[in-house]
């Protein structure tokens, strides 16, 4: 039998604080908006918004001592 990975496209829900660990949207980020193919984000630390089409998959969800992170 094959091995199969399967993926569920993430229900983002506005007043989330997420961190995107890989890709050219990584980074910390706050959800603002959500919309039925759209996700609308805000850096928490420069503020700069940014809405793109959904994107994201659930990997894991934690609570962590430190956010938004400082490199």
């Amino acid at each position: 039998m094959p091995q199969v990975t399967f993926f569920r496209p993430y229900p983002f829900r506005i007043g989330q604080k997420i961190t995107i660990q890989g890709g050219p949207r990584r980074g910390d980020w706050e959800v603002i908006g959500v919309s039925e193919k759209h996700v609308k984000l805000r850096c928490p630390v420069s503020f700069r918004e940014f809405e793109w089409p959904l994107f994201c998959y659930l990997v894991e969800e934690k609570e962590v001592e430190l956010w938004p992170h400082h490199d």
